[in-house]
Order: structure tokens, then sequence, then C-alpha cells
């Protein structure tokens, strides 16, 4: 009966698994991920328009004076944004779009659209969170501790979300978002109109 797509905004600190979980959920055709853009360099293997829409200083910021961006946010002196005209078109078409975004953004984003669905992901511990990061090896040590100091302070944030998910596993983790987004969606306040127009049926007696 829900024809519209929900939004659905995925935050947590990095390393936490955020995009592992994305790559799990996007199995399903239901889900679609909402593409950012930020002025960070591509890392290896990154795809412009797939995995970011890549753009300079400028670029970005003529973005914002425009009002093209749902949310955007300064993270280890780079710019993140969220483009708007992607996450309505994909909502409309009853697709459930996931922004994987900062924490900073989720609060814009929340300002804009409170029914969106929030979710924190965290990791087991922080000392997996370390040991995450320095396996990637795409990073210096004085920015992993940037990012594990970073990491502290999002944790305080988590009562500002819906739902938390400990990502241990990420099959489990992906399943626990699939279960969170068929409930939303059997949410009583989902059914006014359906409801409604059942009430008005007259029949033919």
């Amino acid at each position: 009966m829900l024809k519209e797509g929900l939004k659905i905004v995925l935050s947590g600190p990095s390393g936490s698994g955020k995009g592992t979980i994305v790559k799990e959920l996007i199995k399903n055709e239901t889900f679609v991920l909402s593409v950012s853009a930020t002025t960070r360099m591509p890392r290896q293997g990154e795809e412009e328009g797939i995995h970011y829409f890549f753009k300079t200083k400028d670029e970005f910021c003529e973005m914002i004076k425009g009002e093209q961006l749902l949310e955007y946010a300064v993270f280890c002196d780079n710019y993140y944004g969220t483009p708007k005209s992607f996450i309505d078109e994909c909502v409309e078409n009853g697709k459930d779009v996931i922004l994987e975004i900062e924490v900073q953004g989720a609060a814009q984003v929340k300002a804009i659209y409170p029914e969106a669905i929030f979710i924190f992901v965290i990791p087991p511990s922080l000392a997996e969170l370390q040991n995450r990061l320095v396996g990637r090896n795409t990073e210096t040590g004085d920015v992993i501790k940037k990012r594990l100091e970073r990491a502290k302070e999002e944790l305080y944030l988590y009562k500002e979300y819906d739902y938390v998910i400990i990502n241990d596993n990420i099959v489990r983790a992906a399943d626990y978002i699939e279960k969170i987004v068929c409930a939303e969606k059997l949410k009583s306040s989902r059914f006014e109109q359906a409801i409604e127009t059942m009430l008005n049926y007259q029949g033919g007696y």
C-alpha cells in the first residue's frame, strides 16, 4: 500500500563498516544508494558517479550556493554532500534510498526529512575500529588517530538516531536493517489513506 520508498540515513564512525553493509543491502534491488558529492581524491577502485561525484572545492561551493544539496559537511578537511534531485526521484519511484552520511549531515537531513529512518552503525569496540582503520592501509597514523578521536565524539550522538546496529557481522547487520525497513513500512501511521479508502467503500448492497 506504501507506494513511495523510504529514506534511510546510515551514519557511524569511519571504519564502522557502513560501506560494506551498504554493498550487502543493495544486492536487494529494493534498495538504492544515494551517490554523494565530495572534494576528496578518489581512492583506488572508486568510480565517478558510482561511488561519488568527485568535485573541486569551487564546484562544491557552487552546488551549495545553488541549493542543490540536501546536506553537506566538512570532514578531515574535505567536503561531502548529498544531491537533492537523486533522492527525490528514487523515493517517488518506490525505491528505498540509503544515505550513507556523516553525523553532521544526518542532523541536517533530520531537520528537512524528520520522517526518514535514522540508523547508527558502531563497531564492536574501539580496538576493533582501530584494527579496521589500520587494515585499510589508506591513511597515515596521524589521520587514524584523528579518526579514532572523532569516533569517540560521534558515539555521544547515538541517541539522535532511531536504531543502533553493532556491526560485528556484515550479513547479520544488513539483515537487521532490512527488518527495520520492513517494520517501518508496516507502521499504522503509513496506512491512514488506505484505511480511509476502505471506510469510504459503499459496496453494492
